[in-house]
């Protein structure tokens, strides 16, 4: 069962009000950030070619999105570029080992 939101930041009082808050937003980023990876399963899957798994100019397009749609929303690209480079990285490696699982079948 989800959490449901209680309070924005402005209305946090209290420090258990910002960790039940902070809680609440993981569980749903665990539940995008789940999405995601299945994405990388149907690239993986789809993709013909090991050497298409990487595509440079793929994750500056993905970065460049990011970042404008953090500065529309006030999110820190001190905090955007850093996570998804990081998460672009790790749903790539994620991607090679699925990909080498399908050729195997």
């Amino acid at each position: 069962m989800k959490k449901p939101k209680l309070k924005s930041a402005a209305e946090c009082e209290t420090m258990q009000d910002v960790r039940y808050e902070v809680d609440r937003i993981d569980e749903l980023l665990v539940d995008l950030l789940a999405e995601r990876q299945s994405m990388m399963d149907a690239a993986a899957r789809i993709k013909q070619h090991r050497n298409t798994v990487r595509d440079e100019a793929r994750i500056e397009d993905v970065v460049a999105k990011v970042l404008r749609h953090a500065n529309q929303v006030g999110l820190s690209p001190n905090i955007a570029e850093p996570v998804w480079r990081l998460l672009i990285e790790k749903c790539i490696e994620y991607e090679f080992v699925r990909f080498d699982e399908n050729s195997r079948d």
